[in-house]
C-alpha cells in the first residue's frame, strides 16, 4: 500500500497500512491528522524562542522545532527520515544526503540582510530548496513555516501566514521545485507584515 509520499510499506507505518506508527496508537489517517493538529497547535502556542544569533538558525534548530511540535505524536520526532519519499512527480532529497543538503541551504541564512528585494529573493530560494530536502517523514511544511516564522521575527518582522488552501501551497511549492519561485515569493511577501 502506498502512502501520500509514494512509499510502499515502510518501517514508519503500521503493517499493511499507510498510517504512520504513532505514540497514540491511532490507526486511521483522519484521526491521526486531527490529533497531530491539536498537539502541534498546543506545542506551537507554548513555544518561546531563545535564539540570539543568525548562526543558531541551523539544522539542529530545525530538528529541535520538529521535535517540539511532534514530540507527543511520533517517537521519531526531530529525527531525519530514513526512507526516500516523493509526492506526485516531486522527488525529495535522498535520505542519505539530507543533512548535507539542508546545511548547504541553512548556512546561507547567516549572510542574509533584511533589505527588501534581496532578502525576499534569497529567503524564497532557501525556503524552496529546504522544502525539496524534506528532512522528516512527516510534518515538514509545519516545521519549515515555524522555522521561517521565527527567522522573520528575529529580523523584526511580524508574520501572518496568508489564508490559502493546501492546494495553493502545494502548487507554489511544485512550481518552485520546477524553478518558478514567483508563487512562493508572493506567499512569503504576504506573510511578512511591515515588510
Amino acid at each position: 500500500m502506498q502512502d501520500k509520499y509514494g512509499v510502499n510499506q515502510d518501517s514508519y507505518c503500521y503493517s499493511n497500512s499507510d498510517v504512520l506508527i504513532n505514540k497514540l496508537n491511532i490507526k486511521t489517517q483522519n484521526e491521526l491528522s486531527d490529533a497531530e493538529l491539536e498537539f502541534t497547535a498546543f506545542r506551537y502556542s507554548e513555544y518561546s524562542s531563545t535564539i540570539n544569533s543568525l548562526s543558531e538558525f541551523n539544522f539542529s534548530h530545525l530538528k529541535h522545532l520538529h521535535w517540539h511540535l511532534f514530540q507527543d505524536v511520533y517517537q521519531w520526532a526531530g529525527e531525519i527520515r530514513t526512507v526516500d519519499i516523493s509526492k506526485g512527480n516531486t522527488r525529495f532529497c535522498n535520505c542519505l544526503r539530507i543533512e548535507a543538503e539542508a546545511n548547504k541551504q541553512l548556512v546561507r541564512i547567516q549572510t542574509l540582510e533584511p533589505t527588501k528585494a534581496y532578502f525576499l529573493q534569497e529567503i524564497t530560494d532557501i525556503f524552496c530548496e529546504l522544502n525539496v530536502v524534506h528532512p522528516f517523514r512527516e510534518g515538514n511544511g509545519r516545521t519549515q513555516r515555524f522555522f521561517f516564522e521565527e527567522l522573520f521575527f528575529y529580523f523584526g518582522y511580524n508574520v501572518a501566514w496568508p489564508d490559502i488552501s493546501k492546494e495553493e501551497w502545494t502548487e507554489a511549492n511544485i512550481k518552485g521545485y520546477l524553478g518558478d519561485l514567483r508563487g512562493l515569493r508572493d506567499i512569503l511577501s504576504l506573510a511578512i507584515i511591515d515588510f
